[in-house]
């Protein structure tokens, strides 16, 4: 079973350049793509961690990887990525990487409440561990809350109306399947948006997921850890594939790199840059046409890697 397709493969270990003997993290292990990529240039020296909150992940990675000797798999979310490192007594790191996206595996598989085609109970949990799943946020959230979460996360246009009825339907019943929720969606955006190239529900379960998981707040906590455990030289690597998590890791690199980031109007700088990052990608880079070909959810992903400098500087 192909569990997860890694988007921008080559160009990911080509501008990480893992060596021999290198320390390295994925911080999204998925079925182990990366990973197993990365581990075939660390030689027998080198040592790759992988981290993932989705235990069939760390399952798949574990039957993929598990010959490599210096792999290792961490069942946690990456927003605890000092933490998760201290336990293990692993100080700095050589080459981190990080992929936003969804696994493919879990959309394609219903019983995990993802996706929009089919009728299941609605979850949407990365880690099944954890509390809230999507039916429990739209049974709590008020009105307002819900179309903040259905504009910020999904830019929904339609996220009033939708909101509307999703508490309206609520009150004659608990929405606890995937189906009832498109059915929903589907009976409160005008008939031009159900006729669309996009699917109706689009949106509104990419809002849902980010917000059950956490996933910019996770984001924004994880990229200090990871440029704190960088050592000199080290280079971090990220995928993104929302506008809203590319412009988290821009604005986060480009505070580590020096340059000011104070809004235009400010007539002196006030954040006092320190460099800590040198920018490798000026601009993100993005799939070619073969490869959004090949696997059509890479469409969207931009690729943005940053370089550790000298801890003196």
């Amino acid at each position: 079973m192909t569990y997860h397709v890694p988007v921008l493969l080559e160009e990911v270990v080509d501008l990480l350049g893992p060596q021999p003997g290198d320390v390295a993290v994925d911080l999204t292990l998925g079925g182990g793509g990366y990973a197993q990529a990365i581990l075939g240039k660390l030689g027998a020296g080198g040592k790759l961690i992988g981290i993932d909150q989705d235990e069939d992940a760390l399952a798949q990675a574990g039957r993929r990887l598990g010959g490599y000797p210096g792999f290792a798999a961490v069942k946690g979310n990456f927003g605890d990525f000092s933490e998760l490192l201290d336990e293990r007594a692993v100080g700095e790191v050589n080459r981190c990487v990080l992929d936003l996206g969804v696994s493919s595996h879990q959309p394609d598989r219903l019983e995990r409440g993802f996706s929009f085609r089919g009728d299941a109970p609605l979850d949407m949990r990365m880690d099944r561990d954890a509390a809230g799943t999507a039916a429990g946020l739209l049974a709590g959230a008020e009105w307002e809350e819900l179309v903040r979460i259905l504009r910020e996360y999904g830019e929904e246009r339609y996220a009033p109306s939708i909101a509307r009825a999703v508490v309206r339907e609520r009150e004659k019943a608990p929405i606890e399947t995937t189906g009832q929720l498109v059915r929903i969606i589907e009976g409160a955006v005008p008939a031009a948006a159900r006729r669309g190239p996009i699917h109706p529900a689009t949106r509104t379960f990419q809002a849902l997921r980010i917000a059950v998981n956490r996933e910019l707040e996770q984001l924004d906590r994880a990229i200090p850890q990871i440029v704190d455990r960088l050592a000199p030289g080290g280079r971090l690597a990220v995928v993104a594939y929302h506008s809203l998590e590319d412009r988290i890791v821009k604005e986060k690199l480009l505070s580590y790199s020096g340059r000011c980031v104070c809004p235009r109007e400010f007539p002196v700088c006030r954040c006092n840059p320190v460099r800590v990052l040198d920018i490798v990608t000026r601009k993100p880079v993005r799939p070619g046409p073969e490869e959004v070909e090949r696997n059509p959810r890479s469409r969207s992903a931009r690729l943005r890697v940053a370089e550790r400098v000298g801890r003196n500087n």
